[in-house]
């Protein structure tokens, strides 16, 4: 489980198919020696295993399903990704609950300087539009971000100069793809209304 709160920003190094899946070399700003085989990284909000690891950086492996149903199959050496380690018992939880089970891949619509600040607008896939609403939590690329507008098949986000410097949003641009993992809490909610409507 994770909160969305970006901590690193890492690169990656290498893309190595095998055998329905690719293997990503990934470098980060912190010792490698530091990560725990079997440790749980969220890659740009898509939840991957630590296999491996050496001077270099560490490795994790996605499978055939994460890469039909995340970015990860248009990664490619050089990629800048967000970085955030699973939370530990004690952790401050400063965005909201994030699994690392990324719901849906959008795409950029719009990108709108405000100041220091910048309004981004995305498409809004139509299997989460029950689950998003303004003032409700939403996390692209793995950041946690407060939904700002709704409208039909779109929403919007403020990204502030600080989660401007501390994540990739800052270089997405339109037509870009990211990541979307709904609310969970919005999803059980949901549930149980569609469960009492039966």
């Amino acid at each position: 489980m994770f909160t969305g709160i970006v901590t690193a920003i890492g690169r990656l190094l290498r893309v190595e198919e095998r055998d329905r899946g690719r293997l990503f070399t990934i470098a980060a700003p912190f010792d490698p020696a530091t990560v725990a085989l079997g440790a749980s990284i969220a890659h740009d909000g898509i939840c991957l295993t630590v296999t491996a690891r050496d001077r270099e950086g560490y490795r994790v492996f996605a499978g055939a399903e994460t890469l039909a149903r995340t970015t990860a199959a248009r990664w490619s050496p050089g990629r800048r990704i967000n970085l955030e380690p699973s939370l530990r018992l004690g952790d401050e939880l400063g965005g909201h609950f994030v699994f690392g089970h990324v719901d849906a891949v959008a795409q950029v619509v719009e990108v709108e300087p405000l100041g220091d600040s910048r309004r981004m607008v995305f498409t809004l896939p139509a299997e989460l539009a029950p689950l998003v609403a303004v003032k409700g939590s939403i996390a692209v690329d793995g950041v946690s971000l407060t939904v700002n507008e709704v409208a039909g098949d779109r929403f919007a986000v403020l990204i502030i100069p600080h989660t401007l410097a501390q994540t990739t949003l800052g270089e997405r641009v339109p037509g870009d793809p990211v990541n979307l993992e709904a609310d969970m809490l919005a999803r059980y909610v949901a549930r149980q209304l569609a469960l009492r409507s039966l």
